[in-house]
């Protein structure tokens, strides 16, 4: 079950937020994905995008002093 899970992480910024994806597992390496948008289309498309083939998702989250604007996707 664990290799159907990815961890995502997501550094908010006031513009834009930079993304990290680790693989679920013991060995599962970190890398850095990208830089996107602080908007909700664009959190939605990496929603879509990281979670084909029925992958789990698990987030966390670092926004620093900015407050963020925070979605909720079902």
């Amino acid at each position: 079950m664990s290799d159907r899970i990815t961890y995502v992480g997501l550094d908010v910024h006031k513009e834009s937020i930079v993304v990290a994806v680790a693989p679920g597992g013991l060995r599962g390496e970190v890398r850095e994905y990208g830089r996107i948008a602080n908007t909700a289309a664009a959190l939605d498309r990496l929603l879509r995008k990281l979670g084909v083939d029925g992958m789990a998702l698990r987030f966390c989250y670092e926004d620093g002093v900015i407050p963020a604007r925070r979605y909720r996707f079902r």
